[in-house]
C-alpha cells in the first residue's frame, strides 16, 4: 500500500481535489453549510498546493530532494509505529493513574494521545501531574458529576512518585532513542539517494515527461473537449495512438538493449 502512494502520489492528489471541490462548491451556497463548505475548500486549497510540488521534479537540484523526502516519510511512518505503541502504554497508565474517575471520552483521548505527544516537544503541565504543584480546587471524585461537568475531577495523588517517574522514563526514550533512531534513518536514506541522484533523477523525470506527454493537451473546464475528441478517436473512428506506440517502441529497444 505504502509503494502504490510513493508512485501513484500524484494521481491520488488530482483526485482528491475535485472529489473535495465538488461537494464544497453548493454548501458555500447555503447559510446553514457555509462553514462546512469552508472548511472542505481550505482542505481543498492545501492539496492542490502539495500538488504543485511535483512541478520540481523536472528540476535536477530539487529533484533527488523530492526523492529524498518521499523516503523519508516511509522512515517517519516507521518512527511513528514505535513512538505510538510508547506513548499508548504512556498515556494510559498515567491516565489511569492520575484521573480514575473520568469517565468522558473525549477528555480520556486527548490526555492519552494529545498531552504526552506534546510533552515530547517540552509542553509539560506539571500543575496537572506533580502533587506538590497541583493547586485546591472545587473538584470531585464522583464520575456522575464529573460526566455531567458539575465540577472538575480531582486528581489521584496516591502513586505520584511513580507518575513522576514514568515521564522521566517516557521522556528519555522518546526524545534520546526514538529521535536519534530517526535522525539515523535519515542520514542513511539521504546518503543512499544522493550517492545516485543522477540516476533518479533522469528515472523521475522520465516519469514526468511520460505522464504529462500522455495528457490532454487543454487545461480544465476546456479539458471536456480533448476528452470528447479522444472518445471519437478512439471508439467511433478507431484511431491508435501514436503516443503509446511510440513509448511502447521505445521501451522495447530499451528492453532488447539489456538482454544483449
Amino acid at each position: 500500500m505504502g509503494k502504490y502512494f510513493f508512485h501513484h502520489s500524484g494521481e491520488i492528489f488530482e483526485l482528491c481535489f475535485p472529489c473535495f471541490l465538488l461537494p464544497c462548491m453548493p454548501r458555500r451556497l447555503f447559510p446553514d453549510s457555509f462553514e462546512s463548505g469552508r472548511t472542505i475548500l481550505c482542505l481543498d486549497f492545501m492539496v492542490f498546493t502539495l500538488r504543485l510540488i511535483h512541478i520540481f521534479a523536472v528540476n535536477k537540484q530539487l529533484g533527488p530532494k523530492m526523492i529524498i523526502v518521499g523516503r523519508m516519510m516511509k522512515d517517519v511512518f516507521l518512527f511513528l509505529f514505535f513512538l505510538g505503541v510508547w506513548l499508548v502504554a504512556y498515556g494510559v497508565t498515567t491516565e489511569g493513574l492520575l484521573l480514575p474517575h473520568d469517565r468522558r471520552l473525549p477528555w480520556i483521548f486527548r490526555r492519552v494521545f494529545y498531552r504526552p505527544y506534546l510533552q515530547i516537544f517540552g509542553q509539560i503541565p506539571l500543575n496537572e501531574i506533580d502533587a506538590a504543584l497541583i493547586a485546591a480546587a472545587n473538584c470531585t471524585y464522583d464520575p456522575v458529576a464529573i460526566l455531567m461537568e458539575e465540577a472538575q475531577p480531582c486528581t489521584n495523588t496516591y502513586a505520584n512518585w511513580l507518575v513522576l517517574i514514568l515521564l522521566v522514563v517516557f521522556l528519555l526514550v522518546a526524545n534520546i532513542l526514538l529521535l536519534n533512531l530517526l535522525i539515523a534513518m535519515f542520514s542513511y536514506t539521504f546518503a543512499k539517494v544522493q550517492g545516485n541522484s543522477d540516476i533518479y533523477w533522469k528515472s523521475q523525470r522520465y516519469n514526468l515527461i511520460l505522464e504529462y506527454h500522455n495528457r490532454p493537451a487543454l487545461a480544465p473546464p476546456f479539458i471536456l473537449i480533448s476528452h470528447l475528441h479522444l472518445f471519437i478517436k478512439r471508439h467511433i473512428r478507431k484511431v491508435q495512438s501514436s503516443k503509446g506506440r511510440h513509448f511502447r517502441e521505445c521501451r522495447g529497444e530499451q528492453w532488447e538493449r539489456r538482454r544483449e
